[in-house]
């Protein structure tokens, strides 16, 4: 439970991250870079949330911490590719308010996650 009572679900909010990258990808232009961008951007901004699920079965602390990595790896990647997108910019900046932030904050709860279960491994 978080401090205000409420529990917090990272899958639910990496689903819901997954569906905002989906709202952006489909509202990039019908051009070559932004069918690129688009193509790369449904990929690594998707595959957080089934990896994550996929590290809640994890085999073993080894295992839990690769698919971890592989999330992070992705959301990584899914926020250059949101700078490309807002730089350029390929698409309405309305559509793309706060995915940025969430993405960076998405990162940064990966971050701690990977480095406690490390941690607890070497104990």
């Amino acid at each position: 439970m978080g401090t205000d009572g409420r529990q917090f679900d990272l899958e639910d909010r990496l689903v819901e991250f997954a569906v905002r990258v989906i709202n952006v990808v489909e509202s990039l232009p019908d051009t070559r870079a932004g069918k690129h961008v688009a193509g790369q951007l449904v990929r690594s901004g998707t595959s957080p949330a089934p990896n994550y699920g996929e590290a809640q079965s994890a085999e073993s602390q080894k295992d839990f911490i690769h698919k971890m990595k592989i999330a992070l790896k992705e959301l990584r990647e899914t926020h250059i590719w949101l700078q490309i997108i807002e730089r350029k910019p390929l698409c309405d900046p309305e559509r793309m308010q706060g995915i940025t932030a969430e993405c960076n904050e998405l990162i940064a709860i990966f971050v701690q996650s990977v480095r406690t279960a490390e941690a607890n491994n070497r104990k």
